[in-house]
């Protein structure tokens, strides 16, 4: 299957061929705004604005040392808690999970909270699994961001997940694609609706 790796914001914005060439022009460059498409129609049109969003990550583009995760969270304003929702993607298939955060004070951030718990635990699902490359997909700028400094962080929740993610890139590569929430992309809906299950809102 044919890849074409798009670079609207990077060093020299253009289309490559391999990850490579792409990784030179957008790692360590900050903002920078890339995607991995099958053809290149799309990543033409990705690059000159028209498309917004790349469709859903396909499994035969995994890699035996990738994964690809779609997290989001959720939070219950009756109970006052907050959850998180995951797909994990590996060339051994595909892979749910859910769950509730126990920290009150985190509980300030809402839905934030829940998403940050998600990335924390797709981080720690990669590494389990022996991966070295996580696309971790996202729909709130601050997964990204706070993770890597972009974002002050004065709170207990964002301090904490910087030094988790800090602790974990050591062994796993992190690529951050952002979705545009309720956009109609399947894994990312998936997220949600497991991150709405995690706080019992249907």
């Amino acid at each position: 299957m044919s890849k074409f790796y798009a670079v609207r914001k990077g060093r020299k914005n253009g289309i490559y061929a391999t990850w490579d060439e792409c990784k030179a022009q957008v790692a360590g460059f900050k903002g920078a705004e890339y995607k991995k498409f099958t053809t290149l129609k799309e990543a033409e049109l990705f690059i000159s604005g028209n498309l917004e969003e790349a469709k859903d990550f396909s499994l035969a583009d995994i890699k035996s040392t990738e994964a690809a995760a779609y997290v989001d969270g959720s939070y219950n304003t009756k109970t006052k808690e907050y959850g998180y929702g995951i797909v994990l993607l590996t060339d051994q298939g595909e892979e749910t999970g859910f769950g509730k955060g126990d920290i009150a004070e985190y509980s300030t951030h809402r839905n934030v909270a829940g998403e940050v718990l998600g990335a924390i635990k797709a981080m720690e699902m990669a590494i389990q699994k022996k991966k070295n490359v996580l696309f971790l997909h996202y729909d709130y700028a601050g997964i990204e961001y706070w993770a890597k400094g972009e974002w002050k962080r004065n709170t207990l929740l964002t301090k904490s997940y910087k030094e988790i993610y800090d602790k974990y890139k050591k062994n796993l590569e992190v690529h951050f694609v952002k979705v545009k929430a309720h956009s109609g992309d399947h894994y990312n809906e998936m997220a949600d609706q497991l991150a709405k299950k995690s706080v019992g809102i249907k």
